[in-house]
């Protein structure tokens, strides 16, 4: 009988986005993790994340190492949310339209899925940078700088060439009429 077989299939978990109030994705995090078996919906829901990064920061001279959302204002969400004829199923929507601080899925009452490989990069830079300590600053080729530590400090010079894998810049400062490259870590320069 293929009608009863049929009937028997179960949707899998699919990747969802869910909009937030500003500043309140950890909020909203921790209220669906509580509330998961109180509310008896852990049939639907699988995981649920902020995506957050290590970044590194100067202050006071001094790097300080603090994390960083990658996508303020929204949560990351495996659940079962679709019937097998991709109709919203009430109780986990209705679960997340109940969560302080959500203000409900990207794309609203019929939300789609985010694709598997879209998580999986955005789970990938999360772990890459446990790691790598990524600079908040982001630099461009050509943009002035002034050094502010080291040997150079109080100079201007030019950048040449990026690594962000290292966090380094290899600039060109003019020191007695010549221009030298010079070796530096983001967070020994400031922007021009």
């Amino acid at each position: 009988m293929p009608g009863a077989q049929d009937e028997l299939i179960i949707m899998a978990h699919e990747w969802f986005i869910i909009h937030t109030l500003s500043g309140q994705e950890q909020k909203v995090l921790d209220s669906i993790s509580k509330r998961v078996d109180v509310e008896e919906v852990g049939e639907y829901i699988d995981e649920v994340f902020v995506a957050k990064e290590k970044v590194v920061d100067v202050r006071g001279g001094e790097k300080k190492v603090s994390t960083k959302k990658l996508f303020p204002g929204y949560v990351f969400i495996h659940v079962r949310l679709r019937d097998e004829d991709h109709k919203v199923i009430s109780e986990p929507m209705n679960f997340i339209k109940d969560t302080p601080g959500a203000i409900g899925f990207v794309g609203g009452d019929q939300p789609e899925p985010t694709p598997d490989a879209e998580i999986d990069e955005i789970k990938s830079r999360i772990a890459d940078s446990e790691d790598l300590e990524r600079p908040k600053v982001e630099f461009e080729v050509g943009e002035i700088v002034k050094i502010n530590h080291g040997a150079f400090e109080g100079n201007n010079g030019i950048v040449e060439e990026i690594d962000p894998e290292k966090g380094r810049l290899k600039v060109t400062v003019n020191i007695f009429g010549r221009n030298t490259p010079v070796d530096v870590e983001y967070w020994e320069v400031d922007k021009g």
